[in-house]
């Protein structure tokens, strides 16, 4: 059986909503199996247990937030040329922007030689103040409608080999 490992970190909420959103999606998809961690609990192993992976995490300071960074820092060598070619997808929920992390984070799956699935989904939140910052975050309905069909592709190409 195959299994998808999807990873994120939130602080406001806004990550785990589009992560929670493409697990439901792919366990709608059938007998891939599921692992749904937090980055600061997951380790290399995790990654070489999983077929594929979905990455979700907020931008802060116009990266990718720390706790997930932390988890590429103490993951990546580990795993390098052990994971080549495996899917992945990646969930970035911005306040302004969310460029330079789909950057940061493409740019680091792009050296373990993954195989992207599906454009990065960026979600604008519009948080400007520091309120609003640190605020538990609202995902609108269509974007955690993608998110959901970003698990369900991911998981449905695991399932047939397709991946």
């Amino acid at each position: 059986m195959n299994s998808l490992l999807i990873l994120h970190y939130s602080r406001t909420g806004g990550s785990r909503r589009l992560a929670e959103a493409a697990r439901d999606g792919a366990a709608d998809t059938g007998s891939v199996r599921l692992r749904y961690l937090r980055a600061q609990d997951a380790g290399p192993d995790d990654l070489l247990g999983a077929d594929g992976y979905i990455f979700a995490c907020p931008e802060n300071l116009a990266a990718i937030a720390g706790e997930m960074k932390a988890f590429f820092d103490r993951s990546f060598y580990e795993v390098l040329g052990r994971v080549e070619g495996r899917p992945y997808a990646a969930l970035i929920c911005a306040g302004s922007d969310g460029h330079n992390a789909k950057t940061q984070l493409e740019r680091i799956c792009t050296g373990w030689r993954l195989k992207r699935i599906a454009d990065t989904l960026i979600v604008n939140v519009e948080a400007q103040t520091p309120e609003q910052i640190l605020a538990e975050k609202t995902v609108p309905d269509a974007a955690l409608a993608k998110a959901r069909e970003i698990g369900a592709t991911l998981a449905a190409g695991l399932e047939l080999g397709i991946f």
